[in-house]
């Protein structure tokens, strides 16, 4: 009988510990100040005939390269793209801005890029209503996660072989004309990515074009970058146009 007595004072007490216990736990809040740094190394390209002192606003495209040109070297940004094609003697119509993600096996850090830009923009000629934003690989993903966050900073965007935000493809500016490159038989990032957005898109009314190389695989950023007409039709959109200038067929 003793002993029954001691099981149930026992089971009792636990239950009271037990209940102590949950009455105990709270949701508590809490708050601090965070600071993230970041140092982006970059190249910086002006026209020919840019002229500092001058009154003139010049057109800027921002660039952004991909996983293989990461790091702390930055002329390896020079590999591809138009930092490639500038370091040949290719000229082109407006400011090109080329950071270097510093981070081998990072995504970009999107909020540091804009910061630079900003910076940018604001310590040289350049017309706001003429920013213009491109990219390959990851530098591609980049750029779709850009017009997600900032829809209202970028006249047009061209994005080579990148991956997309499909859920969030509604956030993005619907007036700004886009123009996808993508390989049929890219191993790296599936052609499924930029095809389902660019449909995505076109059903909600957006003005994009889409640009398919049948049979490529990933690096098809040697043919889209060498493609003329994607500087005439990107140097057409502006930011303070009723609507945006025709997609070329």
């Amino acid at each position: 009988m003793d002993k029954m007595i001691k099981n149930s004072c026992f089971l009792l007490l636990s239950v009271l510990i037990s209940s102590g216990c949950e009455a105990q736990s709270r949701l508590v809040f809490g708050q601090q100040q965070t600071t993230v740094e970041e140092t982006l190394r970059y190249y910086l390209y002006y026209p020919p005939g840019y002229d500092a002192t001058a009154d003139s606003k010049y057109p800027l495209m921002l660039f952004l390269h991909g996983g293989g040109e990461s790091g702390a070297d930055l002329a390896a940004i020079k590999k591809n793209g138009p930092p490639r094609m500038m370091d040949e003697g290719r000229d082109f119509p407006f400011i090109v801005l080329a950071p270097q993600n510093p981070h081998e096996k990072q995504w970009w850090n999107i909020r540091a890029v804009m910061q630079l830009l900003e910076s940018v923009v604001s310590e040289n000629h350049v017309d706001r209503d003429r920013l213009y934003l491109t990219g390959l690989s990851r530098g591609g993903s980049a750029c779709w996660d850009i017009a997600v966050q900032f829809p209202d900073t970028f006249a047009a965007m061209a994005v080579v072989c990148g991956m997309t935000p499909l859920p969030y493809a509604s956030w993005i500016d619907k007036d700004m004309p886009i123009w996808v490159f993508h390989g049929t038989e890219d191993p790296v990032i599936p052609f499924s990515e930029s095809q389902q957005m660019v449909a995505k898109l076109r059903e909600m009314g957006y003005p994009v074009k889409f640009t398919a190389y049948e049979g490529e695989g990933h690096n098809v950023w040697e043919q889209a970058y060498l493609t003329d007409a994607l500087y005439e039709w990107m140097g057409q959109q502006t930011k303070a146009a009723q609507s945006p200038a025709p997609v070329p067929n």
